[in-house]
């Protein structure tokens, strides 16, 4: 059963570096209008909702039992899979306000936390991860 929970979290790893990559390509990069706003921040949705869950695979191939993103989180915190634990949980907050919601003053200062804060978390994490596939 390890072996499967083992090969499942690779299996997730290879989504998630499909949309980190996309991400990476536009992050970047100087955004001019509603539509480049709209679509990095729809790259760091659907990337922040793969890292969670190769996240929740990864630590539930190391013996861990994580059923929530916040919860997922938390454990990947407390074991150092990720650093900055805070941020990790503000992005999520933040994913799930901008599935929900949108204007374009809150878009332009969603895309530079991405730039800035969440961007860099999801490298770490990618650089993490890669190591170990």
């Amino acid at each position: 059963m390890t072996n499967l929970k083992g090969e499942r979290w690779r299996q997730r790893f290879e989504n998630f570096e499909k949309s980190y990559l996309l991400l990476s390509k536009y992050a970047g990069e100087k955004l001019d209008n509603e539509l480049e706003r709209a679509g990095v921040i729809q790259f760091f949705e659907m990337t922040f909702e793969l890292a969670w869950k190769v996240l929740k695979d990864y630590l539930e191939s190391q013996g861990y039992d994580v059923k929530s993103p916040r919860e997922t989180i938390k454990q990947a915190y407390q074991i150092e899979v990720i650093d900055d634990g805070h941020t990790w949980l503000e992005a999520l907050s933040k994913r799930n306000l901008t599935a929900h919601t949108y204007d374009d003053q809150m878009a332009e200062k969603m895309v530079q936390e991405i730039k800035e804060h969440y961007y860099p978390e999801l490298q770490k994490l990618y650089a993490r991860l890669k190591e170990e596939v």
